[in-house]
């Protein structure tokens, strides 16, 4: 098993880099190649554990999201996230639970109610990695991307909810009440603390090496003491993530520059690795339909699937326009009401992933009297076609809907006309910060050179931002920051070469060769920035 894993991760890495090659969606592309490899005689498929994507592929996935989330965006969007995040998991658990129940004769109540539960939180993978391939705007990904973050933590409650009900163990409306406030509060608690900690021992180390190492493993650890104590380890992970991702300004800027691609990197594994797993599952979950009638499966699957998708289509239309009817508050408070077309790929965006799969075959084989658990092997296959049905469904549609409904990004401009005014600001203090410097310099000294270039590369950076705003080189000609830029970027190459010529020649080792390319790297990321 350590031999497949380890030739699926590597596999996938190698799938996903031809897919960004080629242009193609490499979500997509690792379910189909997935679901291919199951289909070859003879090759055996590779069983997902549901503990090496709750403790291992989840948590790193929901701090680099995190992390790179808006606490300001989220907070302004505080009811519709809350909707899709609590409500719309909770709502399809109990609606999916009954469709299931009517249409597989072995489901219990219990049991439908704990597929209805897997099914429910559409995946954080599934949505950033597919939203941000499509480029949607902003708004739109505050909202999934809130959503995704949160609704694992409402739809795994449930489901240990259920899933307590259905083996046999004793639960109530009380009961149930009271472990989703355990798991919200301990999840906010434990995040809290520990983010907070977390952000202090990086700061006192003072080192981007040690930084970024405490940084990768702060979500295991995270999220292993929240479920310790019960709590949600999803809220844990989020919580602390946006800590400190909102206190990652503060950080140095090697700190900085070195967790942004180590996190990229991260993140391409683990979603990589995610959805080639979906599809490798197809050997397994088949594999336990012995003996199962055909059409039972297929209306249930229909049945199912049509649900999923039409509860989350319903609840996104009526919470999106009924608050605004009923209520001035939310009218004065949300000034720019959703257009038609965001709320139509909102409704529509509600891919399914691995969480949901895991906690699927997390379901025991058998209850607390030594029962087969009722309906297993339908309810792990009614997940896989959930997942697969979403995922190439919505995932292929997608696309053509952004462009037949023209949901464009408008954030360039708006993001260009922000930065050119915070720059003007940061100018401005710059400036005055210089002019401080220079009063208290002792009489005679010789920095007036010195000062005249600062004084150059400010005005410069100040204009530069205001240039992206008019109008474009072809019309005005090249402009005196891009003529800049253009200069330097040659004398970098310039520079690097030369390093390169003296460590072949063997005059600098390969040490200096790297400190002196480290530095011209930086001064080439910050020209090439925009």
């Amino acid at each position: 098993m350590e031999a497949s894993l380890l030739a699926a991760l590597v596999a996938s890495v190698a799938l996903a880099g031809l897919a960004r090659r080629f242009d193609i969606s490499a979500p997509l592309a690792l379910v189909v190649a997935g679901l291919l490899a199951g289909l070859i005689p003879g090759l055996r498929g590779i069983e997902l554990e549901p503990e090496l994507v709750l403790f291992v592929i989840l948590p790193p996935l929901l701090w680099s999201a995190g992390l790179e989330s808006s606490y300001v965006a989220m907070r302004r969007n505080v009811r519709p996230i809350g909707l899709l995040a609590v409500g719309l998991p909770l709502a399809t658990t109990f609606a999916v639970g009954v469709v299931a129940y009517h249409t597989v004769p072995e489901l219990t109540i219990a049991a439908a109610l704990t597929l209805g539960a897997i099914v429910a939180p559409p995946d954080a993978v599934s949505a950033t990695a597919i939203g941000r391939r499509l480029g949607l705007p902003r708004q739109i990904m505050t909202l999934l991307g809130g959503e995704s973050l949160l609704n694992d933590a409402t739809a795994l409650t449930a489901y240990k909810v259920a899933l307590a009900a259905a083996v046999g163990t004793a639960a109530t409306w009380q009961s149930g009440l009271g472990t989703f406030a355990l798991a919200a509060v301990g999840g906010v608690v434990v995040g809290a603390a520990l983010g907070s900690l977390i952000a202090f021992a990086r700061k006192w180390f003072d080192d981007p090496m040690i930084e970024s190492a405490i940084g990768l493993v702060a979500p295991f650890f995270i999220y292993f003491i929240a479920e310790e104590v019960h709590g949600s380890g999803v809220i844990a992970v989020v919580v602390a993530a946006l800590i400190l991702g909102q206190l990652s300004a503060h950080s140095g800027y090697a700190t900085r520059l070195q967790d942004a691609a180590v996190w990229r990197a991260v993140q391409l594994i683990l979603e990589s690795f995610a959805f080639l797993l979906i599809g490798l599952q197809l050997p397994t979950v088949v594999g336990e339909l012995s003996g199962i009638s055909a059409g039972t499966l297929a209306i249930a699957s229909f049945a199912v699937l049509g649900t999923v998708i039409a509860v989350r289509i319903v609840w996104v239309y009526v919470f999106a326009y009924l608050p605004r009817a009923l209520s001035p508050k939310v009218r004065s408070r949300e000034t720019r009401p959703p257009t038609k077309s965001e709320v139509f790929i909102v409704a529509w965006a509600g891919m399914r992933g691995v969480v949901s799969l895991a906690a699927a075959f997390a379901v025991p084989m058998t209850t607390l009297s030594g029962d087969p658990f009722p309906g297993r092997p339908q309810l792990v296959f009614l997940t896989f076609v959930v997942v697969i049905g979403t995922l190439l469904l919505h995932g292929l549609t997608l696309p053509w809907l952004i462009r037949t409904l023209d949901v464009q990004a408008d954030d360039d401009h708006r993001d260009a006309l922000q930065q050119a005014a915070a720059q003007t600001k940061a100018a401005a203090a710059a400036e005055a910060r210089l002019d401080e410097v220079l009063a208290d310099q002792r009489a005679g000294s010789r920095v007036g050179d010195a000062a005249e270039i600062l004084r150059g590369w400010n005005e410069r950076r100040q204009r530069a931002a205001w240039e992206r705003l008019g109008r474009g080189a072809d019309e005005i000609g090249e402009s005196p920051a891009a003529a800049f830029k253009r200069l330097r970027l040659e004398m970098l190459a310039a520079e690097r070469q030369a390093f390169i010529d003296e460590r072949d020649a063997g005059s600098i080792s390969d040490e200096v060769l790297r400190e002196a390319l480290h530095g011209l790297d930086l001064e080439e990321a910050a020209l090439n920035r925009n």
